[in-house]
C-alpha cells in the first residue's frame, strides 16, 4: 500500500505559533511525540526537532528557531495527559537534556509490544504489519540540524507520530485483554524518569575506548592525549568524534607508539587525508602521552563473591521466568534491579519497597519468588570444592 495523501504538517518556527499550540495541546487528552537530533553531524547533539500528532493535526516544532521552548513544559508535566512515544528513553533523555523537560504519563509503544512478547519490532515495520502503511526510510539518517529542511523530510518526520495514536490504542487493547496494563504502565512511569548517564570528564572518557584498560600505563597516557586532540578538532569543526578519526585508530597509535609520518602510514585505519589533517599534530601528542605520568586507573569496585552468587541465581530465575512468558528477559526485572537485590538481600516483602526498581506490580507478582531465590543456600565455590 501507498501511503495516502495527508495534508502538510504545521511548521512551528515562532514564538506566537509556539504559543498557539501549546495551548491547543493542552486540550488533548492523549498526544503523540517524537524527536529528531544531529548526532550524526554535530559535536553535542541536540534536539532539532518535535514532531506532535492529535485526532486531526500533525505538527512539527523546530527548536532551531525558536529561544525557548518552555510553554511546552506543562505537556509533558502533566499527568493527566497521555504523552505516547515509540521507544521513548532516547526523546525524554535528549529533552531533558536540552529543555529540562520532566515527564509524567508516557506510554511507550515499543515497551508496550515487548511485555506482549511480540516480536520486537522497529516504528516502520509496526506500521507496515498493522496498518498495511510503508513508510520511507531515506532520511532515517538525515542531518535535522540543516537548514532549510525540504518538504520531504518534513512530511517523513510526520509520520514518525501520525499514526502512533491508533496504535497505542491498538496496543492498550491488547494489554488489557492479556491484564498487562498495570504492569506496563508501572514500567511507562519508571522509564519517564530515566535521566541518562552523566558523563566523566573528558580527559577520563577515554578509558571508554574498548581495550583502553589493556594498554600499559605509557600507551594509556598517548591515548588519552590523543583522544583530548580528536575532541578538540571534533568541537572546533562541530563534528562527531568518529568523524574525526575512529577509535580503533586511536588505539593503534597508542599501542604503536608512532614517531614519523612514515610510522602514521601504517596505522590501520589512518587515511592520507588524516594524515594529511593531523599527522604533525598527532605525532606531537604521541610524545606528550610519552612524557607525560600515566592516568590513574579508573577503580572498578570488586564485586563480592557472596553477591556476585545472588546476581547469578537471581539472573537464572529471570531468564527462566522470561522465556515461561515468552518475553525478553529485562521485561521481568531491569538489570540494574538484580544487582540491588543482590547487594540488599531484603528477606521480607516490606523490605522489598525500598528497592528502587520494584514497583508495586514487580512486588507482588514476583516478590515470593524473589524472597525465595535470595533464601537460597549459596553454592560453593570453586576452591571450596578443590578444598
Amino acid at each position: 500500500m501507498t501511503l495516502p495523501t495527508l495534508p502538510p504538517p504545521i511548521v512551528i518556527a515562532d514564538a506566537l505559533s509556539l504559543t498557539a499550540l501549546a495551548y491547543e495541546l493542552a486540550q488533548e487528552p492523549i498526544v503523540a511525540v517524537d524527536t529528531e537530533a544531529n548526532s550524526l553531524f554535530a559535536y553535542r547533539e541536540r534536539v532539532c526537532l518535535i514532531q506532535f500528532s492529535t485526532r486531526d493535526r500533525d505538527y512539527i516544532v523546530d527548536p532551531l528557531a525558536l529561544p525557548d521552548l518552555g510553554e511546552l513544559g506543562p505537556l509533558f508535566a502533566n499527568p493527566g495527559q497521555q504523552k505516547v512515544f515509540h521507544a521513548a528513553e532516547y526523546d525524554l533523555i535528549g529533552l531533558r537534556r536540552d529543555y529540562r523537560f520532566a515527564f509524567a504519563n508516557i506510554f511507550d509503544t515499543m515497551i508496550a509490544v515487548r511485555t506482549l512478547g511480540l516480536p520486537q519490532m522497529g516504528l516502520a515495520a509496526l506500521l507496515e504489519a498493522r496498518f498495511d502503511v510503508k513508510m520511507n526510510k531515506r532520511y532515517q539518517r538525515a542531518n535535522w540540524g540543516k537548514r532549510p529542511l525540504t518538504p520531504d523530510q518534513l512530511d517523513y518526520a510526520r509520520l514518525d507520530t501520525h499514526y502512533l495514536l491508533p496504535l497505542r490504542n491498538s496496543l492498550n487493547m491488547e494489554l488489557t485483554t492479556q491484564g498487562r496494563l498495570e504492569e506496563v504502565y508501572e514500567e511507562f512511569a519508571r522509564i519517564a524518569q530515566v535521566a541518562g548517564e552523566a558523563k566523566p570528564a573528558a580527559i577520563d572518557r577515554f578509558w571508554r575506548i574498548n581495550g583502553a584498560r589493556d594498554l600499559t600505563p605509557s600507551q594509556a597516557s598517548v591515548l588519552r592525549e590523543v583522544y583530548l586532540y580528536r575532541e578538540r578538532q571534533a568541537e572546533r569543526a562541530d563534528h562527531p568524534p568518529f568523524k574525526v578519526m575512529s577509535e580503533g585508530t586511536l588505539m593503534e597509535i597508542a599501542r604503536g607508539c608512532p614517531k614519523t609520518l612514515s610510522d602514521l602510514k601504517e596505522v590501520t585505519g589512518m587515511t592520507q587525508d588524516q594524515i594529511r589533517r593531523h599527522g604533525g599534530d598527532l605525532l606531537q601528542a604521541v610524545q606528550l602521552g610519552l612524557r607525560t605520568p600515566a592516568p590513574p586507573r579508573p577503580h572498578i569496585p570488586r564485586v563480592p563473591d557472596e553477591v556476585r552468587e545472588r546476581y547469578d541465581r537471581l539472573h537464572e530465575w529471570r531468564k527462566q521466568t522470561a522465556q515461561g512468558r515468552g518475553v525478553e528477559s529485562d521485561v521481568i526485572l531491569p538489570r540494574e534491579a538484580l544487582w540491588e537485590l543482590a547487594r540488599r538481600v531484603p528477606s521480607t516483602l516490606e523490605e522489598l519497597d525500598a528497592i528502587e526498581q520494584l514497583g508495586p506490580w514487580r512486588r507482588h507478582s514476583y516478590g515470593a519468588d524473589i524472597l525465595k531465590v535470595l533464601a537460597e543456600p549459596a553454592q560453593p565455590s570453586n576452591s571450596e570444592l578443590v578444598s
